[in-house]
């Protein structure tokens, strides 16, 4: 599934998906490995996570405090936020379009919506 760039987070996703599909263990790519399980019930592509030795949550913070010392705790804070709010709003789409796709099914079962033709509404001519 493509990622859908108009949500919050999205960039930070798309190239955590993209480093694991390439074997890198980046910032980001251990990011998305936190998430994998919600993001595979989104229908992402996370199979990369899996070949990461270790846990990606500890994996990534010593990689943030490597590089940012004592503010590690407070960029890891911020970057799972950043993937709970990308997560949150993925959710939110998904179950918009399931609702909107229930009811259209409902529609045509009840015989108000063709399947294979939109219903034309006839035009009012001005004459009585």
């Amino acid at each position: 599934m493509k990622v859908p760039m108009d949500l919050p987070g999205a960039d930070l996703v798309s190239r955590g998906l993209r480093d694991l599909e390439r074997e890198v263990e980046s910032i980001a790519a251990l990011l998305v490995a936190i998430g994998a399980p919600r993001l595979r019930a989104l229908g992402f592509d996370v199979a990369g996570a899996a070949r990461l030795r270790g846990e990606p949550e500890l994996l990534l913070y010593r990689r943030l405090a490597r590089r940012s010392g004592r503010a590690a705790h407070s960029e890891y804070n911020a970057l799972v936020r950043q993937l709970v709010s990308f997560e949150r709003a993925a959710e939110c789409r998904e179950s918009r379009r399931r609702v909107r796709s229930s009811r259209l099914e409902r529609s045509v079962r009840a015989g108000e919506v063709s399947r294979f033709r939109p219903q034309r509404v006839a035009k009012r001519s001005g004459r009585a």
